[in-house]
Protein backbone atom coordinates (compact mmCIF):
# COMPACT_ATOMS: atom_id res chain seq x y z
CA UNK A 1 0.00 0.00 0.00
CA UNK A 2 2.87 2.38 0.52
CA UNK A 3 4.68 1.95 -2.73
CA UNK A 4 0.51 2.20 -3.96
CA UNK A 5 0.68 5.62 -2.74
CA UNK A 6 3.56 7.40 -3.26
CA UNK A 7 2.73 5.99 -7.17
CA UNK A 8 -0.34 7.75 -7.35
CA UNK A 9 -0.02 10.66 -4.87
CA UNK A 10 2.43 12.81 -5.54
CA UNK A 11 4.04 15.43 -3.59
CA UNK A 12 1.94 18.39 -5.18
CA UNK A 13 -1.28 16.30 -5.09
CA UNK A 14 -3.82 18.20 -2.77
CA UNK A 15 -6.25 15.79 -1.03
CA UNK A 16 -9.55 17.45 0.58
CA UNK A 17 -10.63 15.49 3.85
CA UNK A 18 -14.12 16.33 5.09
CA UNK A 19 -14.54 15.42 8.62
CA UNK A 20 -10.84 14.55 9.06
CA UNK A 21 -11.46 15.15 12.92
CA UNK A 22 -13.75 12.08 13.19
CA UNK A 23 -12.55 8.32 13.80
CA UNK A 24 -12.28 7.23 10.00
CA UNK A 25 -11.80 10.82 8.77
CA UNK A 26 -8.91 10.99 11.11
CA UNK A 27 -7.41 7.33 10.23
CA UNK A 28 -7.57 8.42 7.01
CA UNK A 29 -5.56 11.64 7.42
CA UNK A 30 -2.57 10.11 9.20
CA UNK A 31 -2.35 7.55 6.44
CA UNK A 32 -2.63 10.61 3.93
CA UNK A 33 0.36 12.27 6.06
CA UNK A 34 2.49 9.38 6.98
CA UNK A 35 2.71 7.05 4.27
CA UNK A 36 2.84 9.87 0.65
CA UNK A 37 3.44 13.42 0.10
CA UNK A 38 0.11 14.54 -0.46
CA UNK A 39 -0.45 18.16 0.93
CA UNK A 40 -4.13 17.34 3.43
CA UNK A 41 -6.60 19.96 3.27
CA UNK A 42 -9.06 18.80 6.29
CA UNK A 43 -11.97 20.00 6.54
CA UNK A 44 -14.35 19.92 9.98
CA UNK A 45 -16.55 21.76 11.58
CA UNK A 46 -15.25 20.59 14.89
CA UNK A 47 -18.12 18.83 16.51
CA UNK A 48 -18.61 16.76 19.77
CA UNK A 49 -16.89 14.01 18.57
CA UNK A 50 -14.47 15.53 16.63
CA UNK A 51 -10.57 15.10 18.01
CA UNK A 52 -7.54 15.76 16.63
CA UNK A 53 -4.68 14.72 18.82
CA UNK A 54 -4.13 11.93 16.84
CA UNK A 55 -3.12 13.75 14.01
CA UNK A 56 -1.13 16.47 16.11
CA UNK A 57 0.95 13.15 17.38
CA UNK A 58 2.81 12.92 13.78
CA UNK A 59 5.31 14.86 12.15
CA UNK A 60 4.25 15.83 9.37
CA UNK A 61 6.14 18.47 8.03
CA UNK A 62 3.39 21.30 8.05
CA UNK A 63 1.28 19.30 5.58
CA UNK A 64 -1.64 19.10 7.05
CA UNK A 65 -3.89 21.90 7.01
CA UNK A 66 -7.38 22.59 9.38
CA UNK A 67 -10.10 24.42 8.10
CA UNK A 68 -12.41 24.69 10.60
CA UNK A 69 -15.69 24.80 8.60
CA UNK A 70 -19.27 23.29 8.53
CA UNK A 71 -20.41 21.93 5.33
CA UNK A 72 -24.26 23.69 5.86
CA UNK A 73 -22.57 27.19 5.90
CA UNK A 74 -22.52 27.16 2.23
CA UNK A 75 -20.10 30.57 1.11
CA UNK A 76 -17.61 29.10 4.05
CA UNK A 77 -17.54 25.50 2.33
CA UNK A 78 -17.16 26.84 -1.06
CA UNK A 79 -14.57 29.69 0.18
CA UNK A 80 -12.44 26.25 1.57
CA UNK A 81 -12.46 24.45 -1.59
CA UNK A 82 -10.86 26.87 -3.49
CA UNK A 83 -8.27 27.37 -1.00
CA UNK A 84 -7.46 23.69 -0.69
CA UNK A 85 -7.54 23.75 -4.64
CA UNK A 86 -7.94 20.07 -4.23
CA UNK A 87 -6.74 17.05 -6.54
CA UNK A 88 -9.04 14.35 -4.44
CA UNK A 89 -11.99 14.82 -2.29
CA UNK A 90 -12.87 12.15 0.54
CA UNK A 91 -16.25 12.84 1.78
CA UNK A 92 -16.65 11.67 5.17
CA UNK A 93 -18.25 14.49 7.27
CA UNK A 94 -21.61 13.94 8.54
CA UNK A 95 -23.30 12.82 11.80
CA UNK A 96 -23.70 8.97 12.29
CA UNK A 97 -24.78 7.74 15.28
CA UNK A 98 -28.24 6.53 15.46
CA UNK A 99 -28.91 6.87 18.98
CA UNK A 100 -28.53 11.01 18.48
CA UNK A 101 -30.49 10.58 14.97
CA UNK A 102 -33.49 9.63 16.93
CA UNK A 103 -33.69 12.00 20.01
CA UNK A 104 -32.50 15.22 17.30
CA UNK A 105 -33.13 14.10 13.44
CA UNK A 106 -32.61 17.65 12.38
CA UNK A 107 -28.65 18.27 12.94
CA UNK A 108 -28.74 15.19 10.56
CA UNK A 109 -30.62 16.28 7.98
CA UNK A 110 -28.87 19.50 7.28
CA UNK A 111 -25.24 18.16 8.15
CA UNK A 112 -25.55 15.08 5.77
CA UNK A 113 -28.22 16.10 3.15
CA UNK A 114 -27.82 19.79 2.90
CA UNK A 115 -24.07 19.68 4.09
CA UNK A 116 -23.60 17.25 1.03
CA UNK A 117 -24.97 19.65 -0.96
CA UNK A 118 -22.72 22.47 -0.79
CA UNK A 119 -19.55 20.40 -1.15
CA UNK A 120 -21.11 18.93 -3.91
CA UNK A 121 -21.62 22.64 -5.60
CA UNK A 122 -18.57 23.67 -4.54
CA UNK A 123 -16.33 20.78 -5.94
CA UNK A 124 -18.62 21.08 -9.09
CA UNK A 125 -17.60 24.60 -10.12
CA UNK A 126 -13.73 24.02 -8.86
CA UNK A 127 -13.78 20.63 -10.62
CA UNK A 128 -15.21 22.70 -14.03
CA UNK A 129 -12.65 25.20 -13.57
CA UNK A 130 -9.43 23.14 -13.38
CA UNK A 131 -6.94 22.36 -16.59
CA UNK A 132 -7.45 19.61 -18.60
CA UNK A 133 -4.66 17.62 -16.87
CA UNK A 134 -6.01 18.11 -13.51
CA UNK A 135 -10.14 17.73 -14.52
CA UNK A 136 -9.36 14.33 -15.69
CA UNK A 137 -7.60 12.77 -12.54
CA UNK A 138 -10.05 14.70 -10.56
CA UNK A 139 -12.27 11.94 -7.98
CA UNK A 140 -14.87 12.79 -5.53
CA UNK A 141 -15.26 9.92 -2.99
CA UNK A 142 -18.36 9.43 -0.87
CA UNK A 143 -18.04 7.37 2.36
CA UNK A 144 -21.41 6.21 3.17
CA UNK A 145 -23.03 3.48 5.01
CA UNK A 146 -24.52 0.17 4.59
CA UNK A 147 -26.94 1.08 6.86
CA UNK A 148 -28.97 3.17 4.01
CA UNK A 149 -29.94 -0.56 2.90
CA UNK A 150 -32.03 -1.24 5.76
CA UNK A 151 -32.35 -4.70 7.96
CA UNK A 152 -31.92 -8.25 6.76
CA UNK A 153 -32.95 -11.46 7.71
CA UNK A 154 -31.04 -14.44 8.93
CA UNK A 155 -29.32 -15.28 5.60
CA UNK A 156 -28.14 -12.97 1.98
CA UNK A 157 -25.59 -9.90 2.48
CA UNK A 158 -25.79 -6.08 0.81
CA UNK A 159 -24.35 -6.21 -2.53
CA UNK A 160 -23.92 -3.05 -4.79
CA UNK A 161 -27.27 -3.95 -6.81
CA UNK A 162 -29.21 -4.13 -3.22
CA UNK A 163 -32.18 -1.64 -3.21
CA UNK A 164 -32.42 1.44 -0.61
CA UNK A 165 -34.38 1.14 2.34
CA UNK A 166 -33.33 3.03 5.04
CA UNK A 167 -35.26 2.63 8.74
CA UNK A 168 -33.76 5.16 10.59
CA UNK A 169 -32.77 9.57 10.72
CA UNK A 170 -29.47 8.58 9.63
CA UNK A 171 -29.65 6.25 7.44
CA UNK A 172 -31.88 8.22 5.60
CA UNK A 173 -30.26 11.11 5.10
CA UNK A 174 -26.95 9.34 4.12
CA UNK A 175 -29.42 7.25 1.96
CA UNK A 176 -30.12 11.19 0.59
CA UNK A 177 -26.24 12.25 0.26
CA UNK A 178 -25.61 8.95 -1.85
CA UNK A 179 -28.03 9.41 -4.24
CA UNK A 180 -27.28 13.09 -4.47
CA UNK A 181 -23.64 12.16 -5.16
CA UNK A 182 -24.99 9.35 -7.94
CA UNK A 183 -27.21 12.38 -9.29
CA UNK A 184 -24.29 14.67 -9.66
CA UNK A 185 -22.13 12.14 -11.47
CA UNK A 186 -24.97 11.27 -13.80
CA UNK A 187 -26.30 15.20 -14.47
CA UNK A 188 -23.05 17.43 -14.28
CA UNK A 189 -20.63 14.50 -15.11
CA UNK A 190 -18.74 14.92 -11.93
CA UNK A 191 -15.97 12.14 -11.60
CA UNK A 192 -17.27 10.29 -8.13
CA UNK A 193 -16.77 6.61 -6.61
CA UNK A 194 -19.19 5.70 -3.86
CA UNK A 195 -18.51 3.48 -0.81
CA UNK A 196 -20.80 2.26 1.75
CA UNK A 197 -19.00 0.03 4.85
CA UNK A 198 -20.32 -1.67 7.55
CA UNK A 199 -19.60 -1.33 11.17
CA UNK A 200 -15.79 0.43 11.43
CA UNK A 201 -14.15 -0.51 15.09
CA UNK A 202 -10.53 0.50 16.04
CA UNK A 203 -8.24 2.88 18.23
CA UNK A 204 -9.63 6.70 18.35
CA UNK A 205 -13.35 6.27 18.00
CA UNK A 206 -15.51 8.29 20.30
CA UNK A 207 -16.63 6.59 23.05
CA UNK A 208 -20.30 6.28 22.44
CA UNK A 209 -20.60 3.40 19.79
CA UNK A 210 -21.04 -0.12 20.77
CA UNK A 211 -17.30 -1.18 21.39
CA UNK A 212 -15.76 1.90 23.31
CA UNK A 213 -18.72 2.27 24.81
CA UNK A 214 -18.64 -1.03 26.37
CA UNK A 215 -14.90 -0.95 27.28
CA UNK A 216 -15.16 2.46 28.69
CA UNK A 217 -17.96 0.79 31.34
CA UNK A 218 -16.07 -2.61 31.84
CA UNK A 219 -12.58 -0.72 33.10
CA UNK A 220 -14.69 1.00 35.37
CA UNK A 221 -17.14 -1.47 36.72
CA UNK A 222 -20.07 0.22 35.49
CA UNK A 223 -22.96 -1.36 33.96
CA UNK A 224 -23.22 -2.63 30.12
CA UNK A 225 -25.91 -1.36 28.29
CA UNK A 226 -27.19 -4.54 25.40
CA UNK A 227 -30.23 -3.51 23.41
CA UNK A 228 -33.02 -6.00 23.33
CA UNK A 229 -32.23 -9.07 23.57
CA UNK A 230 -28.67 -8.37 22.19
CA UNK A 231 -29.44 -10.85 18.54
CA UNK A 232 -28.73 -8.01 16.43
CA UNK A 233 -25.99 -8.92 13.75
CA UNK A 234 -23.13 -6.25 12.48
CA UNK A 235 -20.24 -6.76 9.98
CA UNK A 236 -17.43 -5.55 11.78
CA UNK A 237 -14.68 -3.97 9.70
CA UNK A 238 -10.89 -2.95 11.30
CA UNK A 239 -10.70 0.93 10.72
CA UNK A 240 -7.27 0.05 9.16
CA UNK A 241 -8.79 -1.98 6.42
CA UNK A 242 -11.48 0.23 5.30
CA UNK A 243 -8.63 3.06 5.11
CA UNK A 244 -7.15 0.48 2.96
CA UNK A 245 -10.41 0.03 0.52
CA UNK A 246 -10.99 3.76 0.83
CA UNK A 247 -7.69 4.66 -0.74
CA UNK A 248 -7.99 2.10 -3.53
CA UNK A 249 -11.13 2.46 -4.62
CA UNK A 250 -10.41 6.61 -4.88
CA UNK A 251 -7.64 6.02 -6.84
CA UNK A 252 -8.75 3.09 -9.04
CA UNK A 253 -11.93 2.47 -8.83
CA UNK A 254 -14.47 2.60 -11.70
CA UNK A 255 -16.42 6.53 -11.98
CA UNK A 256 -19.86 6.23 -10.94
CA UNK A 257 -19.09 2.81 -9.42
CA UNK A 258 -20.00 2.04 -5.82
CA UNK A 259 -18.46 -0.45 -3.80
CA UNK A 260 -19.36 -2.58 -0.57
CA UNK A 261 -16.70 -2.84 2.04
CA UNK A 262 -17.13 -5.50 4.99
CA UNK A 263 -14.79 -6.97 7.36
CA UNK A 264 -16.30 -10.76 7.40
CA UNK A 265 -16.77 -9.92 11.01
CA UNK A 266 -20.37 -10.96 11.48
CA UNK A 267 -21.22 -10.98 14.81
CA UNK A 268 -24.11 -10.56 17.10
CA UNK A 269 -24.30 -7.26 19.80
CA UNK A 270 -24.43 -10.30 22.88
CA UNK A 271 -21.25 -11.96 21.16
CA UNK A 272 -19.31 -8.72 20.81
CA UNK A 273 -20.26 -7.67 24.22
CA UNK A 274 -19.37 -11.19 26.01
CA UNK A 275 -15.70 -11.25 24.14
CA UNK A 276 -14.93 -7.68 25.32
CA UNK A 277 -15.77 -9.18 28.74
CA UNK A 278 -13.71 -12.41 28.66
CA UNK A 279 -10.55 -9.97 27.37
CA UNK A 280 -11.71 -7.92 30.46
CA UNK A 281 -11.17 -10.28 32.50
CA UNK A 282 -8.08 -11.57 31.40
CA UNK A 283 -6.88 -7.97 31.61
CA UNK A 284 -8.53 -7.16 35.38
CA UNK A 285 -9.22 -10.17 36.55
CA UNK A 286 -10.12 -8.45 40.30
CA UNK A 287 -13.32 -7.54 38.37
CA UNK A 288 -14.32 -10.63 36.82
CA UNK A 289 -16.55 -11.45 35.54
CA UNK A 290 -16.92 -8.91 33.42
CA UNK A 291 -20.79 -10.25 32.27
CA UNK A 292 -21.93 -9.79 35.27
CA UNK A 293 -21.75 -6.19 34.47
CA UNK A 294 -24.13 -6.52 31.26
CA UNK A 295 -27.71 -5.29 31.55
CA UNK A 296 -30.40 -6.04 29.22
CA UNK A 297 -32.09 -2.43 28.33
CA UNK A 298 -35.46 -1.17 26.09
CA UNK A 299 -34.24 -1.93 22.08
CA UNK A 300 -33.76 0.57 19.88
CA UNK A 301 -36.87 1.99 18.08
CA UNK A 302 -36.58 0.47 14.47
CA UNK A 303 -33.61 -1.29 15.11
CA UNK A 304 -32.46 -3.28 12.29
CA UNK A 305 -32.16 -6.82 12.82
CA UNK A 306 -28.66 -7.74 10.61
CA UNK A 307 -26.14 -6.37 8.50
CA UNK A 308 -24.30 -8.68 5.99
CA UNK A 309 -22.02 -6.85 3.30
CA UNK A 310 -20.53 -8.99 0.00
CA UNK A 311 -17.45 -7.33 -0.97
CA UNK A 312 -16.68 -9.50 -4.29
CA UNK A 313 -16.91 -6.26 -6.41
CA UNK A 314 -14.23 -4.57 -4.52
CA UNK A 315 -12.03 -7.82 -3.83
CA UNK A 316 -12.34 -8.89 -7.77
CA UNK A 317 -11.67 -5.13 -9.16
CA UNK A 318 -9.05 -3.74 -6.94
CA UNK A 319 -7.50 -6.87 -4.62
CA UNK A 320 -8.92 -5.35 -1.35
CA UNK A 321 -9.19 -7.91 1.43
CA UNK A 322 -9.81 -7.10 5.19
CA UNK A 323 -6.15 -8.07 6.59
CA UNK A 324 -7.13 -8.43 10.92
CA UNK A 325 -9.33 -10.65 11.85
CA UNK A 326 -12.46 -9.37 13.99
CA UNK A 327 -10.87 -11.58 17.33
CA UNK A 328 -7.22 -9.91 16.69
CA UNK A 329 -8.75 -6.84 15.87
CA UNK A 330 -10.81 -6.42 18.79
CA UNK A 331 -8.37 -7.10 21.21
CA UNK A 332 -5.87 -4.58 20.04
CA UNK A 333 -8.40 -2.00 19.85
CA UNK A 334 -9.39 -3.21 23.96
CA UNK A 335 -5.87 -2.66 24.59
CA UNK A 336 -5.55 0.68 23.48
CA UNK A 337 -8.68 1.70 24.80
CA UNK A 338 -7.00 0.79 28.28
CA UNK A 339 -3.66 2.60 27.61
CA UNK A 340 -5.25 5.98 26.65
CA UNK A 341 -7.80 5.87 29.79
CA UNK A 342 -6.76 10.25 29.42
CA UNK A 343 -8.23 10.51 26.15
CA UNK A 344 -10.99 8.91 26.86
CA UNK A 345 -11.86 11.10 29.57
CA UNK A 346 -11.09 13.88 27.62
CA UNK A 347 -13.12 13.52 25.01
CA UNK A 348 -16.20 12.32 26.49
CA UNK A 349 -15.80 14.99 29.57
CA UNK A 350 -15.34 18.09 26.45
CA UNK A 351 -18.61 16.71 24.76
CA UNK A 352 -20.30 16.16 28.40
CA UNK A 353 -21.36 12.60 27.31
CA UNK A 354 -21.18 10.63 30.38
CA UNK A 355 -21.89 7.45 28.62
CA UNK A 356 -26.01 7.71 29.40
CA UNK A 357 -28.47 5.82 27.28
CA UNK A 358 -29.87 8.15 24.86
CA UNK A 359 -32.42 7.96 21.78
CA UNK A 360 -34.59 6.02 23.67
Amino acid sequence: MDNFLNEYLSPGTRVLVTGGGGFIGGCLVRRLLTKSNAQVFNLDKCGYASDFTSIEEIDYGHRHHLFRVDLVDGDSTTAAIKKADPDLVFHLAAETHVDRSIDGPNAFVFSNVIGTYNLLEGVRTHWQSLPKQRKELFRFHHISTDEVFGSLGDSGSFTELTRYAPRSPYAATKASSDHLVSAWHHTFGLPIVLTNCSNNFGPWQFPEKLIPLVITKAMTGQSIPLYGDGSNVRDWLFVEDHVDALLLAAIKGRLGQSYCIGGFGERSNKQVVELLCELMDERQPELAPHTDLIKLVSDRPGHDHRYSIDSVCIQEELGWKPQHTFELGLASTLDWYLAHIPWCEKVLNRAGYAGERIGA
